[in-house]
Formats: structure tokens, C-alpha cells, sequence
């Protein structure tokens, strides 16, 4: 199965397009993802969504919602319809995705993804055909284990001449069991350092911080393990993502969706017995310096 889009020419910068794929009556587990892009891309990273609906009945859309620059004799709509949920993301030349034995992403059927929308990100100017899409490897046998991803993320301003850390914070309401297995960072340019926390609260009120994850942006954007694969996500605890970002620059840089912006993303991809996925899959603050953790979240023990 793959999911590719054939673009001719973008005339702007910054353009988000969307193509998508419907999935047969059959379900489906998808256990592995490898992202296909040509010498001639350029393609600054690469999503993939499972949608009910698409957010538009045509081959190819501007899906740009958050961008002021939108692609030009495209027609404009969101990812999907309702309730998008990130299945994959590619960024930096990362490689290929496969995901533990007995776990994957149920897809058609039915299941609430009957649809597979990839999003393509042309930070500069597109004026050779691409033909930039995911493989992905699948099986119609059942796994016993189901995939999702979730996503903290930040909005924020970057002052000038600075250093500034981006923070998130989100407690998990929902009834579920989660095992992190994998995660991923992305940033522009000016990302140091990227990571993503467990945090619970004891008796005493101490915040006792447990680590998914940490790396540097600037690697390749791949989904790396988590070195800690016993670890549980359960009812109550709270997820914290952080992202460093250093501004050598003489004017502020704004958190956004173009090339010239910059972005403050945690991934984490994890598996649950069954179905009992999180129904609720991002975490959102509006960032430095309108939200840290020591004043908005009252978080203590806050690592470095």
C-alpha cells in the first residue's frame, strides 16, 4: 500500500498539500512506514493522517489551514473532515518505521479510519514534479496490540538574542492503559534540544518526572525507541513536552507553520491492549511567554 502525490509545480513557498487514499472494506494493521521522496523534493516533512472523511473530495488540496500562503489554483480544506489522527511523520532524511512485534494501527474495516490523507510540507518554491509518498508494509492478519500517536505542541515567541524553553503540559483524563514505545521531535532551525516526560504527583505533593524521551532536533527526525520500554501511561498521570529554542537572530521569531517560523513538536507513539486508544490525541499550551510549567501547570522538581 502507498500513498503518493504527483505535483507539477507550486508557485509560492510554504505550501501545504494534501492527497488521500480510501481503504478498502477490509481491516487492515499497518506495522511499518518508509517514506519515498525523489532527488527533486522539496518536501520539508511529511504526514499521514487516518480521517472518516477527507477534507476535501479533490485528488489534490491546499490543506494549509494554519497558513497564510496558500496554494495557488487549490482548493482549500482542512486534513480531514473531523477528527484527524496522526498515524506517521517524516522530516530531516529519517528512515524507515517498523513497528513491534504484534502491534499496528487498525485501519478500515470498522474502525473510524476509512480514509489515509498524506500532507506534504514545500517549504521552498516546487517547479519540478515530485512524486514524494509513504509505504507502508500491512497485513489483514489481526495484532493483538493497537498503535496511535499523540501530540504535545506549543505556540510561542522567540525574543531576540535569546534562549527561551517551550513547554506543554497535559493531564490524561481518559480510562487507558499506554505503553510509549517510540518518539519523535521536530523544530526548525533553531531547535537545541527536544523532550517528553511522565510526570506524577506522590503523596507528598512531589512531581516525580520519568523520561520518554530526549534528542537533538537538528538529527534526522525519525521516530526513535524509547530506551524505557516498561513504562506506563495510565489515568491521571500528566505528559510534559519541552523544546529549547536558541535565537541568535535580531528580531523575534514566532511560533507558526512556515519555513521562516519555527515549530516545538513531540510525538509519542505508543500501543494498548484492544482498542483503548486515547480519544483526545493532542496537547496544546500557547508557549513561552505566556506558558511555562513553574507558574501555568504549578509543576515542581522540574528537571533541567
Amino acid at each position: 500500500m502507498a500513498t503518493k502525490e504527483r505535483m507539477k509545480k507550486l508557485e509560492r513557498a510554504d505550501s501545504y498539500v494534501c492527497t488521500s487514499v480510501p481503504i478498502d472494506e477490509a481491516e487492515h494493521y499497518i506495522t511499518g512506514f518508509k517514506a519515498e521522496v525523489g532527488e527533486s523534493h522539496n518536501a520539508h516533512h511529511i504526514l499521514l493522517f487516518g480521517c472518516d472523511e477527507p477534507g476535501s473530495s479533490e485528488i489534490i488540496w491546499d490543506c494549509g489551514e494554519m497558513s497564510p500562503l496558500a496554494g495557488e489554483g487549490l482548493d482549500q480544506a482542512p486534513t480531514c473532515a473531523s477528527s484527524p489522527n496522526i498515524l506517521y511523520a517524516w522530516a530531516h532524511n529519517a528512515p524507515e518505521l517498523t513497528l513491534p512485534e504484534g502491534v499496528a494501527f487498525r485501519v478500515g474495516g470498522n474502525t473510524k479510519i476509512q480514509y489515509l490523507v498524506m500532507q506534504v510540507h514545500y517549504m521552498k518554491q516546487q517547479d519540478q514534479e515530485d512524486t514524494s509518498g509513504v509505504t507502508l508494509t500491512h497485513t489483514k492478519e489481526p495484532q493483538p496490540k493497537t498503535a496511535a500517536t499523540m501530540l504535545l505542541v506549543t505556540g510561542g515567541v522567540v525574543p531576540p538574542k535569546s534562549t527561551e524553553s517551550f513547554e506543554t503540559a497535559c493531564v490524561i483524563d481518559e480510562s487507558v492503559e499506554l505503553h510509549p514505545f517510540a518518539y519523535r521531535t521536530h523544530t526548525h532551525k533553531h531547535g537545541v534540544d527536544v523532550s517528553g516526560w511522565i510526570v506524577q504527583e506522590n503523596e507528598k505533593g512531589d512531581d516525580m518526572w520519568t523520561l520518554i524521551g530526549r534528542r537533538d532536533p537538528q538529527l534526522p527526525q525519525m521516530f526513535v525507541p524509547v530506551s524505557n520500554q516498561s513504562i506506563v501511561i495510565n489515568q491521571g498521570d500528566l505528559l510534559a513536552a519541552r523544546c529549547i529554542l536558541k535565537n541568535d537572530e535580531n528580531q523575534e521569531i514566532t511560533i507558526g507553520p512556515t519555513g521562516s517560523d519555527e515549530m516545538c513538536n513531540f510525538y509519542i507513539m505508543y500501543w494498548a491492549d484492544s482498542d483503548k486508544v486515547l480519544q483526545d490525541n493532542t496537547c496544546f499550551s500557547p508557549g513561552a511567554p505566556y506558558y511555562y510549567w513553574s507558574s501555568e501547570a504549578n509543576l515542581n522538581h522540574i528537571p533541567l
